[in-house]
């Protein structure tokens, strides 16, 4: 009889993974959406939904950065919050009376769409090699210079440039692949 692995439970497994690279970065988490949106009602539910879309992302695929992956996710999510809340105030019921009950409204569509798109580029950002997304994510998500991101990452400033050329080709590439825009540029 050959030793083998002790057989770990699916849900043993996920809620290690969940602990050990999710738990972690809730408190910068919160800090962030609370600088970066301030007006935004509820951190508590955007913070519990990218929790739950990556728990399933991790259910499907192997997720190589996480904390990227957790805040860019909170930060789309607020985002979609935010302008759902700009093309569909509250409203009481009393106020609703007499109105028709389906509303055409080409708003929905585009939201809906903007969301597809923004799950479609996370999915470009997870499918870039580790050093091209972290030079991608430090110059679009949080606005670094290539002499910033060039120090913190300890690489020249023609280096960030590749890296930051070869992302965003493979970004318009991934699009292009899903027909999200027109064929990349040759």
């Amino acid at each position: 009889m050959s030793a083998s692995k002790p057989v770990v439970p699916f849900e043993s497994a996920v809620s290690a993974w969940f602990t050990r690279e999710l738990l972690p970065h809730e408190p910068a988490l919160r800090a962030y959406l609370r600088s970066r949106f301030p007006s935004l009602s509820d951190q508590a539910d955007i913070v519990q939904e990218s929790y739950a879309r990556l728990l399933r992302a991790h259910a499907t695929q192997e997720i190589r950065c996480p904390r990227a992956l957790l805040f860019t996710t909170a930060r789309n999510l607020a985002l979609d919050f935010l302008r759902h809340q700009q093309v569909l105030p509250m409203q009481p019921v009393t106020d609703s009376v007499g109105q028709s009950v389906v509303i055409e409204d080409a708003g929905a569509h585009d939201l809906i769409d903007r969301s597809r798109e923004h799950e479609v580029l996370a999915e470009a950002l997870h499918a870039l090699p580790e050093r091209c997304r972290e030079v991608v994510l430090l110059r679009y998500r949080h606005g670094l210079s290539y002499k910033e991101i060039a120090v913190q990452l300890g690489i020249s400033p023609e280096t960030v440039k590749v890296h930051l050329a070869k992302g965003l080709r493979r970004c318009t590439d991934y699009f292009a692949e899903r027909g999200l825009t027109g064929p990349a540029p040759s």
